[in-house]
């Protein structure tokens, strides 16, 4: 991307994070990741978007990454970001690089297409697009309102178009749904290293629960999807459903029933390790261990242990401290 003009826009008003009288969130462009994570309502109502930005880059780059520029980050496909590798998405028609080459980490195995296999890198989006929510834009035609699941677009045969912005367009805030009554909610990344790294495969739940049943889910998934990944089949089987492992690992497998990973090296990245992803077990089974009264950081560490050995995930090289670091309990 080589613009002809760079327009500076930190002096527009779009700082302020406010409540909306149907009980929406409206947050500016402008608004950082740390103050966003930091925010009252913010930890207390939608504790998964917070969760998610924390798990994110470093503190100080949080303390300098916006909202609105988080939603337009680009992927970090090495061969789109050398310069020199043959890459749909930099130069289209030249070929992905990816395909057949190193693909272990930031590459998708949901939404891919013979043009491009790199995945969206972003974990603030992850939680947003679980949570549900609005992209307002401003143009020369005036403002107008963009789903944000209809945001990001899939690279089909065209990778280089990645967001629904026409041209001149400007984000000015993201809206989020108002938060599900009674619901809980959690993030989970699973990452190489315990901090500054982007995700092999995550996951942005929210739950309501009714008695022992589950009365509505949402799940979302990143490293593993081209855009930000609602996993609608999953959540639909869960509805009803009574909160066991049984139940989850049908609905991991359901969520991940399209998934192609692409084997380019000696070392690759399964399918496997993408369901780890589908935590949505964390809130539910919390909720199970109080009823229990069993000890919440036990049922998180089986849980954990257990994703990784019934999906045939490489064993964490130091026990369950090392899934706790990565999972950020």
């Amino acid at each position: 991307m080589q613009p002809d003009q760079l327009v500076d826009i930190n002096r527009l008003p779009l700082r302020q994070i406010e409540t909306l009288p149907d009980g929406r969130l409206r947050i500016g462009a402008l608004v950082t990741n740390t103050e966003l994570a930091r925010h009252s309502i913010v930890r207390t109502d939608y504790p998964v978007l917070s969760q998610a930005l924390l798990a994110g880059a470093s503190t100080q780059l949080r303390n300098k990454a916006t909202t609105g520029g988080n939603v337009m980050q680009r992927v970090r496909c090495n061969y789109f970001r050398d310069g020199v590798s043959p890459c749909n998405k930099r130069e289209p028609g030249s070929g992905c690089s990816a395909i057949g080459g190193h693909n272990r980490s930031v590459h998708a195995v949901l939404g891919t297409s013979a043009q491009c296999i790199a995945s969206h890198p972003s974990d603030m989006c992850v939680a947003m697009t679980a949570i549900g929510a609005r992209v307002t834009v401003q143009g020369p035609n005036g403002s107008r309102e963009i789903d944000f699941g209809e945001f990001h677009l899939l690279p089909g045969d065209t990778p280089w178009k990645e967001h629904a912005l026409q041209p001149h367009e400007l984000i000015t805030h993201v809206t989020l749904d108002a938060p599900p009554e009674g619901s809980r909610s959690g993030y989970l990344k699973l990452r190489d290293r315990a901090s500054y790294q982007f995700a092999l495969a995550s996951s942005a739940v929210i739950v309501v629960m009714n008695g022992p049943r589950i009365r509505e889910a949402r799940i979302a998934m990143g490293g593993v999807g081209t855009k930000p990944w609602r996993a609608r089949e999953a959540e639909a089987l869960l509805v009803g459903q009574s909160a066991s492992m049984d139940v989850f690992a049908h609905a991991a497998s359901v969520a991940f029933r399209d998934g192609r990973a692409l084997y380019g090296e000696s070392h690759p990245r399964p399918v496997a390790i993408s369901r780890a992803a589908v935590s949505f077990l964390r809130p539910m089974m919390v909720e199970r261990s109080i009823s229990r009264s069993e000890s919440p950081w036990r049922i998180r560490t089986r849980t954990c242990r257990y994703w990784y050995i019934s999906n045939f995930l490489f064993k964490p090289p130091s026990g369950a401290n090392a899934c706790r670091q990565s999972s950020g309990w």
